[in-house]
């Protein structure tokens, strides 16, 4: 290829940008800088790939027997040193990335075990029966346990995953458990990728009130906003893999390696880390593709003013009180769940004659029968 002698490498970078912006001409910029098609595009490909110094690459063979061992192995080595906890088919999959043709896993594997960098046997399999067939169809959402920091504080690690491309699209580092601290955590989360469909989480606070289905506070923002909530079967695991399976990932790439020190200093980790994981880390359940590359943000947008339920002219209303969960009736006050302090609620007749439906929205919350007196109790 022809290059101008004076600073090649920041012709290339000078070429690979121009020929990036919006309605550029690669043909005529490559006539421009005296190159053919083929070694612009060339470049191109490279900057896509995440090129970056634009320097002559060596033309050796990487599978020459007698260069394994040099080369092929330095470069095995320092993916593994800059991420400890990958193994052979990540490491393959992130030199096939690069443009290298790897050696078998299983060499890959004889490399690290023969210069140490084999770690100990992961705890288990992580279980994921089922998989959504878009992004945002379905969020997972959870803590970590509980991390004690340097400075003495306890750390709470909010995690939520899109359950289609596995992509992180929350990890933050919390103080408490709390449905204030999730909500708050969850609105930065919602500006940036949009809203889900619906949000998978286990049954514990503040998400839930100890069994499947029950109402919380939290839960009737999230309706509000137009997302469904789907509580786990308690003692099943397996419905929730997608997630447990990040958090093993987290541990062993980042809390097993990096002291945090403070929320601040925990937060930035977080940040690092979430960043490799969707944008460099080949995922084994995705092909090894990144997450990234199966990611798209949802088209729903978090609305400024929370929306709330609209019920139809003539429909029977009524608010419930702000300190006692009930609502008045037929000169009766009927329990309702205590999330629902000052909200607005429906009562829709159904059958037999005398029973009624309690409705948030088009959400079905309670019961009520005239012909049964000594009702109180939520559904």
């Amino acid at each position: 290829m022809v290059w101008r002698e004076m600073s090649v490498a920041d012709q290339r970078r000078e070429f690979v940008m121009l020929a990036s912006l919006s309605g550029a001409s690669v043909s005529a910029l490559c006539d421009r800088f005296g190159i053919s098609r083929q070694t612009g595009h060339l470049w191109l490909r490279r900057f896509a790939a995440g090129e970056k110094d634009f320097e002559d690459r060596s033309r050796r063979p990487w599978h020459s027997p007698r260069h394994l061992a040099g080369e092929m192995e330095a470069r095995i080595l320092a993916v593994r040193d800059a991420h400890p906890a990958w193994g052979a088919r990540k490491i393959a999959a992130v030199l096939r990335r690069e443009g290298i043709k790897p050696p078998a896993a299983s060499t890959v594997h004889a490399v690290l075990s023969r210069r140490g960098r084999v770690a100990p046997d992961s705890p288990g399999r992580a279980y994921g029966a089922f998989e959504r067939s878009t992004p945002n169809a379905l969020w997972q959402m959870d803590f970590k346990g509980r991390v004690r920091l340097g400075n003495g504080a306890w750390l709470h690690p909010l995690t939520v995953l899109d359950d289609h491309s596995r992509f992180a699209t929350g990890l933050v580092a919390c103080a408490d458990q709390r449905t204030h601290t999730v909500q708050t955590q969850l609105q930065a989360v919602f500006r940036h990728h949009g809203l889900p469909a619906t949000i998978y989480v286990d049954n514990g606070s503040p998400w839930g009130g100890g069994r499947p289905g029950q109402w919380t506070p939290l839960r009737v923002w999230l309706i509000k906003l137009g997302i469904e909530t789907i509580h786990s079967k308690p003692y099943h695991p397996q419905g929730r893999g997608k997630n447990e399976r990040f958090h093993r990932s987290l541990n062993a790439e980042l809390l097993a390696f990096a002291p945090l020190s403070s929320f601040n200093d925990a937060q930035a980790a977080f940040d690092r880390w979430r960043h490799v994981y969707n944008r460099e880390r080949p995922h084994q359940a995705l092909g090894f593709a990144t997450p990234a590359e199966r990611y798209r943000p949802s088209k729903r947008s978090f609305p400024e003013i929370l929306p709330v339920p609209q019920y139809d002219q003539g429909e029977i209303v009524r608010r419930v009180g702000s300190t006692k969960a009930y609502i008045s009736f037929r000169n009766r006050l009927w329990k309702v769940p205590e999330a629902f302090f000052g909200e607005t609620l429906a009562i829709r007749p159904r059958l037999p004659d005398g029973c009624f439906a309690i409705c948030f929205g088009a959400h079905q919350i309670a019961t009520l029968d005239l012909n049964d007196p000594d009702q109180t109790e939520q559904v």
